[in-house]
């Protein structure tokens, strides 16, 4: 059984403001190209197919049209909802989508669906869990003591109908311990979303979905396959791409990633405004990648992003590091002790702020804009 493990694939998401439909179109073909060039028999998609779970009308057409393609291939398709579905609103249309060849959890009820599937060497089961709390496997298990993920994780899969004599397929949406996170995942306060690994230990390859950094956890069949593109600039060193996994006879497992180029790189650039501006006329840089831009004049360039986004059209950030950036003081650590008017006060904040005084020009300045703010309520 050869088969691809996909996850995250946050359909409709935005990242600073940027849609990124067009890149998701552009890598669900690509995708497309490793699927027909792997020959696999099944597709696997572990959970957060949108990133809302009320998506977009254009990310549900997407998907549709993605899921279409696939069906055409006569592939089996495998899906379960992810902490960013509606699992009510993956699941519609189930039982219909099983004519042709697509397996969708539906609302976890206490159950675990089972998906067996043929090949030479005989069965391989797939079990399909969706994204789970504890609140709602207790609910189900009033009887079972369950304090947290983990224990609810064990708690429906113990409910699996799961023949160690076969091969087993898990595809579940959780945070396993030990696995690094990225900043455009949701993260749970202390580690309370944790499952410890041990509770797939039965399974003979485990396709995870939630953490966006490819990464096997403990072995290297318990696999999160990572989102086929960079969400965020914690992500930016990331080498994307798509797991390939082929069973043979039972224990016989290998797993290969084939990379994914997206169609904008995510990336940071670093210096000051007229070094960057000037890069792009005598360097082999891709200005249409989208940029995290962090600039380290010490004084803020005026209206810098618009001027910028002339030559580098993707900034999605601007930051700049430099002596005022640098500071960590705050406003608590004014020494208010003394009698101090709004000037000598706000001139206190900038040299605060700025690890600087105002130059005589700026004083004028504040100086007459207060007098203009007491003229205006008196």
């Amino acid at each position: 059984m050869r088969f691809i493990h996909l996850s995250d694939l946050h359909l409709g998401k935005r990242v600073n403001g940027f849609s990124m439909l067009e890149d998701q179109k552009d890598i669900l073909d690509k995708i497309m190209t490793v699927i027909d060039s792997s020959k696999v028999q099944a597709v696997v998609i572990a959970g957060d197919i949108y990133d809302k779970s009320v998506p977009p009308t254009e990310a549900v057409r997407l998907f549709d049209g993605f899921l279409s393609r696939l069906a055409r291939r006569q592939l089996k398709i495998l899906v379960i909802s992810g902490n960013h579905d509606s699992a009510e609103r993956v699941a519609f249309g189930a039982e219909l989508m099983k004519e042709s060849g697509a397996y969708v959890s539906p609302v976890y009820d206490g159950t675990v669906t089972c998906v067996p599937l043929q090949d030479v060497y005989g069965t391989v089961k797939f079990h399909l869990l969706p994204f789970v709390k504890p609140a709602v496997v207790r609910g189900i298990f009033e009887d079972e003591e369950i304090g947290d993920y983990t224990d609810a994780v064990r708690a429906a899969l113990s409910r699996c109908d799961l023949d160690e004599t076969k091969r087993n397929v898990l595809v579940a949406h959780q945070f396993v311990t030990g696995a690094f996170r990225s900043e455009s995942e949701e993260i749970s306060v202390g580690g309370l979303d944790n499952v410890d690994a041990s509770v797939f230990d039965a399974f003979d390859y485990v396709a995870l979905g939630h953490i966006h950094g490819p990464q096997s956890i403990g072995r290297k069949t318990v696999r999160y396959c990572g989102t086929p593109l960079k969400y965020s600039f914690s992500e930016k060193d990331h080498l994307k791409s798509v797991t390939i996994v082929e069973m043979r006879e039972k224990g016989d497992v290998s797993v290969e990633t084939v990379p994914l180029i997206p169609l904008h790189d995510m990336r940071q650039i670093r210096g000051t405004y007229d070094e960057l501006m000037m890069r792009s006329a005598y360097e082999d840089t891709d200005t249409e990648d989208y940029l995290h831009v962090v600039l380290t004049d010490e004084e803020d360039v005026p209206d810098a992003i618009a001027k910028m986004r002339m030559i580098y059209p993707n900034i999605m950030k601007l930051e700049y590091d430099n002596a005022r950036t640098r500071n960590t003081q705050s406003v608590e650590d004014l020494d208010l002790s003394k009698q101090m008017t709004e000037e000598e006060l706000f001139a206190a904040f900038y040299t605060l702020q700025n690890d600087r005084d105002m130059t005589q020009e700026q004083v004028q300045y504040t100086e007459d804009l207060f007098e203009r703010l007491r003229e205006e309520n008196r």
